[in-house]
C-alpha cells in the first residue's frame, strides 16, 4: 500500500491537483457521453453537466468521481504528481456546456445532433481535448504552465 501523506490538500489547494484526479473524471464523463449516446439516454447528459456545474461551482467535495478518487482511491494508491488545476477545470466548463447542449438538443427534438455532440464529448475525452485548449490558450497568452508549488512548501 502507497503512502497516504499528502503534499496537497484536494479541498483546499485549488490551484494544484493530483494529476490522476482528472483522469478518473475523465473516465466517469466520456463513459457517461458515450453511455448517453449509445442507449439515447438525454437524462445521462444531463446529470452529468449538472454534476460538473455543481462541482465548478461548490468545489470538488461536492464532486461525486472527485470525493470517489481522493476519499477511496489515493488513500489506497497514493498521491500522483501534482499539475496546474486549471486545465481540468476549463476542461469541465466545456464538458458541462456541451453535455447540456446535448440533452436540450436531444429535449428539442434534435435526437441526431444531440448523439452526434454526444459522441464527440465521449471521443473527445480520451483525447483531454480540453486540457490540450487550455494549453495552447496559455501557451499563446505566455501563461506558466508550471505547476505552482503547494501551500507550505517552497517553489521548485
Amino acid at each position: 500500500m502507497a503512502s497516504t501523506q499528502r503534499t496537497a490538500d484536494p479541498y483546499r489547494d485549488l490551484e494544484v491537483i493530483d494529476s490522476r484526479a482528472p483522469r478518473v473524471n475523465q473516465a466517469v464523463g466520456g463513459t457517461v457521453a458515450l453511455v448517453g449516446a449509445v442507449f439515447g439516454w438525454p437524462l445521462a447528459w444531463a446529470l452529468y453537466a449538472a454534476q460538473l456545474l455543481i462541482g465548478l461551482t461548490f468545489g470538488r467535495r461536492f464532486c461525486l468521481p472527485c470525493l470517489a478518487y481522493f476519499e477511496l482511491i489515493q488513500p489506497r494508491f497514493g498521491e500522483g504528481p501534482l499539475e496546474d488545476a486549471r486545465a481540468p477545470r476549463f476542461a469541465n466548463w466545456i464538458g458541462f456546456a456541451l453535455l447540456s447542449a446535448s440533452a436540450a438538443a436531444w429535449w428539442l427534438g434534435a435526437p441526431v445532433v444531440a448523439t452526434t455532440i454526444g459522441s464527440v464529448v465521449a471521443a473527445l475525452t480520451g483525447f483531454c481535448a480540453g486540457c490540450r485548449m487550455w494549453m495552447l490558450y496559455a501557451k499563446l497568452r505566455r501563461i506558466p504552465l508550471v505547476c505552482p508549488a503547494p501551500p507550505g512548501t517552497a517553489a521548485p
